[in-house]
């Protein structure tokens, strides 16, 4: 007889067993302040590095004790990181400061954060225990965006249109500063000109067609400053069908019907953060403002849906849905959600010294730690 032990079923099984891949389980943290493509692309790289993707979300209180008032409330905040189309699960109320014991509460196997800086508000690395314990990863940061250069694009609007008498308006040369990078400015609050590429929107597109039998949605307008109005919208929308296609409207055209310096985010800083969506299907870029019986052939849209808000005329005074209207196809959603960008830039106005202040704190902080890396 051989000493050789025979496999039984039970050793087969412990063996196919431990062949299972074990499944990662990932924690991203943050303030998700007005939650744009770049925090979703940071979620997006942390997903690629596991299977399950745990966000935590900080509170207006924690907000408001570290870095200064968030634009959009914690309720708005939580609601956006949720449909977010990599986000597993989200966890409200996290902790500013990241521990192990967060990890170890949600089976988190390690935490994932951006390459720049993120500090208390006396100046200690939120990360500092999690890195400690090599359970930290970092991503690329996504150049070009960031809450900060967002509320400083809202400022410059405040400057230039909603105050005529220039002694009344913001500080010329702060305005100047907001949202430019220079020498001796922090890398990470001051941003460069947002490049796009095809590769980028490749990573953010779902790539799938739609099946032969889907009832095909389309929706159209400018998604600018990317809420939880749009959201609740796109979310109404997509119960019209089975694959819901936005079309984006170019700069100009939003130019012609908003006026002022809209759009806040250009064409396809608009294209990305609707694609990080999860109800959005596909995006058109540079969608004509009139939907034409051509458009609908071509996509074959079964319904075109529109928002409550009223529907200006195109550039001949024609009504842009007047086909869609004709073969019965049109239909107006009540989201019950009445925000709009313009509410978004009110609420920069109303606190705009408390913004500004923020935006200087914020970057002073990161100048004065990446001084003391570099000196090590």
């Amino acid at each position: 007889m051989s000493g050789k032990r025979c496999n039984s079923d039970e050793d087969t099984m412990n063996g196919e067993s431990s062949k299972r891949k074990k499944s990662i389980r990932i924690w991203v943290d943050g303030c998700f302040d007005m939650v744009h493509f770049g925090h979703a692309n940071a979620l997006r790289q942390a997903k690629q590095m596991g299977d399950y993707l745990v966000v935590g979300v900080h509170s207006d209180e924690e907000i408001m004790k570290h870095k200064g008032p968030p634009v959009f409330s914690q309720e708005e905040r939580y609601k956006m990181v949720r449909a977010i189309k990599w986000v597993d699960e989200v966890v409200e109320n996290a902790p500013y400061v990241t521990t192990l014991e967060t990890l170890d509460t949600y089976n988190c196997d390690f935490c994932v954060h951006g390459d720049d800086i993120t500090t208390t508000s006396d100046g200690t690395d939120t990360y500092h225990l999690v890195k400690a314990a090599e359970r930290y990863k970092e991503c690329k940061r996504t150049v070009g965006i960031s809450t900060t250069d967002l509320v400083g694009r809202m400022l410059l609007v405040t400057k230039s249109h909603h105050e005529r008498d220039e002694t009344k308006g913001p500080n010329k040369n702060d305005l100047k500063e907001v949202g430019l990078s220079q020498d001796g400015r922090s890398p990470y609050t001051g941003t460069k000109q947002f490049v796009p590429t095809t590769k980028r929107i490749a990573q953010f597109s779902e790539g799938h067609e739609p099946k032969p039998n889907d009832k095909i949605v389309y929706v159209a307008g400018a998604f600018d400053l990317f809420h939880v109005g749009h959201l609740d919208f796109l979310e109404k929308a997509s119960q019209y069908g089975d694959y819901l296609i936005v079309g984006i409207h170019s700069d100009h055209v939003v130019n012609r019907y908003k006026g002022s310096n809209y759009s806040i985010m250009n064409l396809h800083e608009r294209v990305l953060s609707v694609l990080t969506n999860k109800y959005v299907s596909e995006v058109i870029i540079g969608a004509p403002y009139t939907v034409t019986m051509q458009m609908i052939n071509d996509f074959k849209i079964d319904a075109v849906c529109h928002g409550m808000t009223p529907i200006l005329p195109d550039v001949d005074g024609s009504d842009p849905y007047e086909i869609p209207k004709e073969i019965g196809i049109f239909h107006r959603i009540d989201s019950s959600n009445d925000l709009t960008s313009d509410m978004i830039v009110q609420r920069i106005i109303r606190n705009k010294f408390l913004f500004e202040e923020r935006n200087k704190k914020k970057e002073a902080k990161e100048v004065y730690i990446e001084n003391m890396i570099r000196k090590q």
